[in-house]
C-alpha cells in the first residue's frame, strides 16, 4: 500500500533529479523517436555547423549574397542529416548512438574551427591512423571546453528525455516514410536551387567537406572501408624484369643510399632556399644540393609518401583501381637490401614487404631518456643502433648495396616545441600550445623554425654518420619532405586541404641531395652541373625513377625523363630532367 501521512493524506516520494519521467511537458514531453531525430537535425544544424556558416559568410560578402547560400546549404544539410537519423531511430536504445553522433560533430567543429580543416577521406584516414602521441598532442583545454559546450546540453536532453515505445512494424514505416520525405527534400531543394548553389559547391569544393557531421560521417567511414577493399584487391607486380646495372660487376664497395622522408616541412623555411633566418646551417657547411621548386603529391603523410613511391605519378596514382607494388620492392627484387626505419606512425604501407623497424617503441623510449619521453622520440633516435639493423639484414644483398629510408617525426604539428630538444632552441620566445590560433604570430614561427632547425641538425649528424662508413660504403644522402604546412596564412594552420585549393605552402616542400660520400662519383652525376640547375621543377613524381638511377636498378618502369639527376651524369644532356607531371 502507498504510505500515508497522519491525515489520510498520501506521502510523495521525491524522484531522482536526474531520472527521466514518463510524463512531462515542453523539451522534456515523452517523444517518439522521429520527434527526436527532427529535435536533434535542428540542434546539429544550428550548434555544429558554424564553421560553415561562417565560411559562407566569408565567400559572399554582404549578407544579401551569402544568406540565400546559407539557407541552400543548411536545407540540404537538414535533410541529409535526417535521412541519415531516421536509421536509428528504432527505440531508446539509440540514445547513446545519438550521442555519439553529436559528440563527433563538436571534435570536428573545434578543429574546423582551430586549424580551418576540413574532414575529408584523406584526413579522416589520417585521424584513424593518428598514433597516441600524436592525439596527445592535439588534446587542449580549449578542445575540452569547445566539446563540453556542445555535447553537454545535447547529453543532458538526451537522457532526460522519455521516448515513446513504438512497435517494430509502426517503427518501420515512420522510418521509412522519414528517410523517403527527407530524400525527396534534398532532391527538390537541390533541384530547386542549383542554380545558386552548383556553381558555388562547384568553385568551392571544400565546402562539401565542412557540412557537419555528414561529412564526418562519410569520411570517415571511406576511410576504414578502404583497408577492406585492398583487401579484395590483388597486388599488381611490377618488380619483374628488376636487375642490377652493369656499375655492380667487379664493385669495390657495395652502395649505401640513406633516404630521409621529412614531415611537414616547408621549402620557404629552409636557409638553403633563401629564408631570411639560417635555419639550415649543418646542411649549408656540408655542402648540400638544395632544390629550390619541389612540390608534393600530397598534402598530408597518408595520400603522400605511398604516391612518393609509386611509379605511376600522381595523376595515375590517385585514378588507379589497383594497387601496385612500389620503390621498395623493385629495389628489392633486383637483389639489394632494404630497411626502413620509423619515427613515425607507419610507412602507410609502403614498406610492408621488406624490412622495417620502429625506432620509437617502448624498447627504444626506455633505452633512450635523453631523446624520449612517453611514447615519443626526436629524430636522432635513428641513428643508434643503426649499424646494427644493418648487419641483420641478409649479408649477400649488404654485399651489393643498401638503401635505408628515414622516416622522420620532423615537424609534425600542432605541438612544434615538442620536435626540437632544449639545446637546439635558436628562436625565443616559442608557442608552447597546440592552440595555435593563441600563440603571437612571431611565437609560432619559432617554435616551427626550431623544429626546422632540429631537422637540420638531424641530417647533419645523418650526414656525418654516412662519413664515417666511407671506407666501407659509397654513400650518399637524400632529403625530402612528404608536404608543407599552414602557419596561419589566410587563417590555415597544420595541413591537409584538400590539394586542387591547397595553398602553395603545404605543396612546396625541400628536396636536398649530398653525393660527396662516393655515391655522386659512382654514378657519374656532376656536382657543378647540379648547382646549375637547383630551379628546375620538380614534384613527387620524380622521386621514384631519381633513386632507381642513382643505386643503378634497370627495371621496365624506370623513366629517365623523370630521374632528376640523369641530365648531369657524365656523356649525358645538358640539363636535368623535370617533371612530366
Amino acid at each position: 500500500m502507498r504510505p500515508t501521512t497522519s491525515f489520510g493524506r498520501p506521502i510523495v516520494l521525491p524522484s531522482h533529479p536526474l531520472a527521466p519521467t514518463p510524463t512531462g511537458s515542453g523539451l522534456l514531453a515523452p517523444r517518439s523517436p522521429q520527434q527526436i531525430v527532427l529535435i536533434l537535425t535542428a540542434y546539429l544544424l544550428a550548434a555544429t555547423n558554424w564553421p560553415l556558416w561562417t565560411e559562407l559568410a566569408r565567400l559572399g560578402g554582404a549578407p544579401s549574397l551569402y544568406l540565400p547560400d546559407v539557407a541552400g546549404m543548411a536545407w540540404l544539410l537538414a535533410a541529409g542529416l535526417v535521412a541519415l537519423l531516421s536509421l536509428t531511430a528504432w527505440s531508446r536504445h539509440a540514445k547513446p548512438l545519438w550521442f555519439g553522433l553529436v559528440l563527433l560533430a563538436a571534435v570536428v567543429q573545434h578543429y574546423m574551427a582551430t586549424y580551418r580543416m576540413v574532414m575529408d577521406p584523406s584526413m579522416a584516414l589520417n585521424v584513424l591512423q593518428t598514433d597516441p602521441g600524436e592525439a596527445r598532442d592535439l588534446f587542449s583545454l580549449r578542445m575540452l571546453v569547445d566539446v563540453l559546450v556542445v555535447a553537454l546540453p545535447a547529453a543532458w536532453w538526451l537522457w532526460m528525455v522519455p521516448v515513446r515505445p513504438q512497435r517494430p512494424l509502426q517503427a518501420l514505416w515512420r522510418n521509412a516514410l522519414l528517410f523517403v520525405l527527407a530524400v525527396a527534400a534534398a532532391v527538390g531543394g537541390g533541384m530547386a536551387m542549383s542554380r545558386q548553389l552548383a556553381p558555388l559547391m562547384r568553385n568551392q569544393p571544400h565546402l562539401r567537406y565542412m557540412m557537419n557531421p555528414l561529412a564526418s560521417v562519410y569520411s570517415f567511414g571511406m576511410a576504414a572501408s578502404r583497408p577492406m577493399l585492398h583487401r579484395s584487391r590483388q597486388l599488381v607486380p611490377i618488380s619483374g624484369g628488376a636487375a642490377l646495372g652493369a656499375s655492380y660487376a667487379g664493385q669495390a664497395r657495395p652502395r649505401l643510399l640513406l633516404l630521409v622522408v621529412g614531415e611537414t616541412a616547408r621549402a620557404d623555411h629552409f636557409g638553403l632556399n633563401g629564408y631570411a633566418r639560417d635555419t639550415t646551417p649543418q646542411l649549408k657547411a656540408r655542402g648540400v644540393v638544395s632544390f629550390r621548386d619541389m612540390h608534393s603529391c600530397g598534402t598530408n603523410t597518408a595520400a603522400s609518401v605511398p604516391c612518393m613511391f609509386s611509379h605511376l605519378g600522381k595523376h595515375a596514382y590517385e585514378g588507379r583501381s589497383q594497387d601496385y607494388e612500389n620503390l621498395l620492392d623493385v629495389l628489392q627484387a633486383a637483389g639489394l637490401a632494404v630497411l626502413w626505419v620509423d619515427n613515425q606512425s607507419g610507412c602507410k604501407g609502403v614498406c610492408d614487404r621488406v624490412p622495417h623497424a620502429a625506432a620509437n617503441d617502448a624498447a627504444q623510449v626506455a633505452a633512450h631518456p635523453r631523446l624520449c619521453s612517453e611514447d615519443e622520440c626526436l629524430d636522432e633516435v635513428m641513428l643508434d643502433g643503426l649499424d646494427a639493423r644493418i648487419a641483420a639484414l641478409p649479408p649477400e644483398r649488404v654485399a651489393r648495396g643498401v638503401v635505408l629510408v628515414m622516416h622522420e617525426l620532423g615537424s609534425h604539428g600542432p605541438a612544434y616545441y615538442k620536435r626540437s630538444p632544449a639545446d637546439a632552441k635558436p628562436y625565443q620566445p616559442e608557442c608552447r600550445t597546440v592552440t595555435l590560433a593563441d600563440c603571437a604570430h612571431s611565437e609560432l614561427l619559432n617554435a616551427y623554425d626550431n623544429s626546422i632547425a632540429y631537422t637540420d641538425r638531424f641530417l647533419g649528424q645523418t650526414i656525418d654518420w654516412l662519413k664515417a662508413r666511407h671506407e666501407r660504403f659509397d654513400t650518399g644522402l637524400v632529403y625530402l619532405s612528404d608536404h608543407g604546412e599552414s602557419l596561419g596564412e589566410y587563417g590555415l594552420f597544420l595541413h591537409g586541404v584538400p590539394y586542387a585549393f591547397a595553398p602553395e605552402v603545404q605543396k612546396h616542400v625541400p628536396f636536398v641531395a649530398w653525393l660527396d660520400g662516393g655515391l655522386g662519383g659512382r654514378t657519374g652525376v656532376q656536382d657543378a652541373c647540379l648547382r646549375a640547375h637547383v630551379d628546375m621543377p620538380l614534384t613527387h613524381d620524380n622521386l621514384y625513377h631519381t633513386v632507381m638511377g642513382l643505386v643503378d636498378v634497370k627495371s621496365p618502369t624506370y623513366q629517365p625523363a623523370l630521374d632528376a639527376f640523369a641530365g648531369c651524369r657524365e656523356a649525358r644532356g645538358a640539363h636535368p630532367a623535370t617533371s612530366a607531371g
